[in-house]
């Protein structure tokens, strides 16, 4: 295997740039720009050496593979760095039946300060919602739940 990669060195920068596409792709799902950005500085080597553009020896190879990858991470860090903050986290399904449920505190909570509840044999942290124009609610006062998170209950003071 040695020898076939030594008489086709483009093989080795193929097999190599599509090894780390993979590995990028399917166990971190394109979460790291740096194996993506290697990946394809092999891939841009190899079809370089295969195209002969560049001579088919290791150290011309290394180099060209170097210099890709680094020529690939400046021309698409930017690109993709704005395409990463663009894009909006999922909506938030708040779809449930305690959406609308109306209780009174047990004790005061502020935005700082979240408060506990017991609802159907759970208990609950209850949090100020970040709509909400309230910093805080004072104990014994009626509060509704606008969203729910996993434990969480959002909450705001009706009529708000």
């Amino acid at each position: 295997m040695i020898d076939y990669f030594n008489d086709n060195i483009y093989s080795f920068w193929f097999v190599i740039g599509f090894l780390l596409l993979i590995i990028e792709a399917l166990a971190l799902g394109f979460s790291t720009g740096f194996i993506l950005f290697v990946g394809l500085g092999a891939l841009l080597t190899g079809g370089a050496i295969w195209s002969g553009i560049v001579p088919a020896t290791w150290l011309s190879s290394i180099a060209t593979f170097a210099l890709s990858s680094v020529l690939i991470s400046v021309l698409l860090w930017k690109p993709l760095r704005a395409i990463q903050r663009n894009s909006k986290p999922p909506e938030k399904d708040n779809t449930s039946d305690i959406i609308g449920l109306k209780f009174r505190l047990e004790r005061e909570i502020s935005t700082t300060e979240p408060g506990v509840t017991r609802y159907s044999g759970i208990e609950w942290q209850v949090v100020i919602d970040h709509a909400s124009e309230q910093q805080s609610i004072a104990a014994g006062s009626s509060v509704v739940v606008v969203s729910v998170d996993a434990g969480t209950f959002w909450v705001d003071v009706p009529g708000n």
